[in-house]
């Protein structure tokens, strides 16, 4: 089982390094992008409970989640600058994930690794 403490962190960077942390231990990269995230999970197989669940819900939310955005479209290359203002646009109309929602897409995208919210 492996245990995401949502008291650890309260943004996406504190995110990446709670999961480097749990599951880079003995690597030289860290985790730094949802690609990248995505990619870790790619043969484990495990429980992860996420502890503060909730905490995790609201800061990852929808303020950070604009701001996630924002940040992209204001660097340009090498990000498709439309599809994230479309993606920025449906969270506005109340239609997109927050960075939560997309984590935990993720998480539940990979079918040996079983989600815990607590």
């Amino acid at each position: 089982m492996t245990v995401i403490n949502g008291g650890h962190f309260s943004d996406l960077e504190g995110f990446y390094q709670e999961i480097s942390q749990l599951f880079m231990k003995d690597e030289d990269w860290k985790v730094g992008t949802l690609d990248g995230f995505d990619d870790i999970l790619y043969g484990v197989e495990t429980d992860i409970v996420w502890k503060d669940s909730q905490k995790s819900k609201e800061d990852l939310g929808f303020d950070l989640t604009k701001e996630f955005y924002e940040n992209k479209i204001r660097q340009g290359k090498p990000f498709n600058v439309q599809l994230i203002q479309q993606k920025l646009d449906e969270l506005i109309a109340g239609k997109g994930q927050t960075l939560f929602e997309i984590l935990i897409e993720i998480i539940e995208s990979h079918k040996n690794i079983t989600l815990i919210l607590d």
